[in-house]
């Protein structure tokens, strides 16, 4: 399993204006490779390579009075912006096809100095390393002062640079580990997402919604009202702008740490976990939608799978036409679709008293095959699964590093650095 760790940095003034120049630099091969495709593509050509690319756009560029300004960085990141073009056309390619799945992917598209994040990665080659202080050393940088807060499991192979719209630096690393153990828990529990309870457990628990977002909305929407009484393109509008994205983040940043704190926990006090797989893009289309996007049940869920592969749990996702709040839990007959402000309810064939979240969730459970009483008590253990074994990497090194997100899919990860 690939895990994502990510640290925060803290570069001084010259450190700052070096990463500019080499996220500069990386948009600009970036930029050079994609017209060299597009131009190949109108006059019928077939695609350059990425090796005639480097050599076009790097190499050969590197020697012109126009980019000669690209020997100033290190020339890994520039490598690979190339790679992350070839990836992205790659993406592209199989999106038509339909081998990706997904919602189709967009044709790549050329990056601008405007844009409010920047990245650039260093792979072995660059000879980056952490320094017996415990700084990060970059190629062409220097020792960037880093906030560690855990420690690696294995030795990372690259380091991806990151600005956010914050202006905020961050490390990120990408390793290799193998599952851990916990202790064998019992219960297995349902899981019932929503918005006034963000989850309601099968087994009679519930936890409210922090709502973030609202509790939030006051200082953003000050801060955005500034914002907009800036004049375009001063540097007071670019403050106002970044204050806006650091007020946003500090909101994504509690959201994060809560969902990782409640999966945690649920992980380690259950051996199975089931959860409903919702229509979020649905949802998020109707008037509810500033809540469905504050509740993130996505980014939860996704914490939810992964740890549980993480640690040796079981974890089902059931599908979204189960009629999980229509079913009674204790008899199991369908008593037909409710309204939204029925909480309660009656179940006319045994005339049991149901909690609305509560039988859901019970439902759930019981529609990935857990075994859970109607009240949502245990009846009986589950299986345990054998842990997944995936080979690792560099595993003879001490690393360091902090806060821990994980790597889903392609390039979607969820972040928990400080």
């Amino acid at each position: 399993m690939q895990l994502r760790y990510s640290f925060r940095l803290y570069p001084n003034g010259p450190q700052r204006a070096a990463l500019a120049r080499a996220f500069g630099c990386a948009r600009i091969v970036f930029n050079d490779a994609l017209r060299a495709r597009k131009d190949a593509h109108e006059q019928g050509l077939p695609y350059p390579k990425i090796g005639d690319l480097s050599k076009q756009v790097i190499t050969e560029a590197k020697k012109t009075p126009q980019r000669a300004w690209l020997a100033e960085v290190s020339a890994v990141p520039l490598q690979q912006s190339l790679r992350d073009l070839d990836t992205a056309y790659s993406n592209f390619f199989a999106s038509i096809k339909g081998a990706r799945k997904g919602p189709k992917i967009a044709e790549p598209r050329f990056k601008s100095r405007k844009d409010n994040r920047h990245s650039i990665r260093f792979t072995a080659n660059a000879r980056w390393k952490i320094t017996p202080g415990k700084d990060l050393s970059l190629p062409k940088i220097g020792d960037v002062r880093v906030k560690w807060s855990r420690t690696l499991p294995s030795v990372p192979s690259t380091v991806t640079v990151v600005k956010d719209a914050g202006g905020r630096y961050f490390a990120s690393f990408v390793v290799e580990t193998e599952p851990a153990t916990l202790p064998k828990a019992e219960p297995q529990v349902g899981i019932d997402l929503g918005l006034v309870h963000f989850t309601v457990l099968s087994d009679g628990r519930k936890i409210d919604a922090p709502r973030f977002l609202r509790r939030a909305e006051k200082k953003l929407k000050r801060e955005q009202r500034r914002l907009s009484r800036k004049a375009k393109g001063s540097n007071n509008r670019d403050k106002a702008r970044i204050k806006v994205a650091r007020a946003h983040a500090q909101v994504a940043d509690a959201r994060r740490e809560f969902h990782h704190q409640l999966s945690t926990r649920i992980i380690r006090e259950n051996q199975a976990i089931a959860v409903e797989d919702l229509a979020v893009k649905g949802l998020a289309r109707t008037r509810l939608a500033k809540s469905v996007h504050d509740a993130g049940w996505s980014a939860f869920v996704a914490m939810l799978e992964y740890k549980a592969a993480l640690y040796g749990r079981q974890f089902f996702r059931i599908g979204r036409f189960e009629p999980t709040s229509q079913v009674c839990s204790a008899c199991g007959v369908k008593d037909g679709p409710k309204a939204l402000h029925i909480r309660v309810w009656t179940c006319r064939a045994c005339g049991t008293v149901l909690d609305r979240d509560i039988n859901a969730a019970v439902n759930v459970a019981k529609a990935a095959g857990l075994a859970v009483s109607a009240c949502g008590a245990q009846v009986r253990p589950g299986l345990v699964p054998a842990q997944r074994a995936e080979a690792g990497t560099h595993r003879d090194g001490q690393p360091t590093v902090a806060g821990i997100s994980v790597l889903i899919g392609q390039g979607a990860e969820v972040n928990s650095g400080s």
